[in-house]
């Protein structure tokens, strides 16, 4: 997968990821990240959802698609969750 590919997975994982995390719509969300840090925040939680996927089926994120998708917006969730569990602690 090219570097587009990453950025538009990223974007996509990011942006359901940010909207999962964010269910509680009375509280004020931790950060507000933008496009970029969305972008971000899908790329790495691609990094650890395919390590994680690798680690545990030996096949981690491959080409384009709904499966790589999915395993991003697992990552992102899983680090969206990190980072406001140590926000939180501010």
């Amino acid at each position: 997968m090219g570097v587009i590919g990453w950025i538009v997975m990223g974007f996509v994982a990011g942006v359901f990821a940010r909207a999962v995390t964010n269910y509680d719509r009375r509280v004020p969300p931790t950060a507000r990240l933008g496009c970029l840090g969305t972008i971000a925040i899908g790329v790495l939680g691609g990094l650890i959802g395919g390590a994680l996927t690798d680690a545990a089926t030996g096949d981690g994120i491959g080409d384009f698609g709904l499966r790589s998708i999915a395993v991003a917006f697992v990552g992102a969730v899983l680090l969206l969750m990190v980072v406001q569990a140590i926000s939180s602690r501010r």
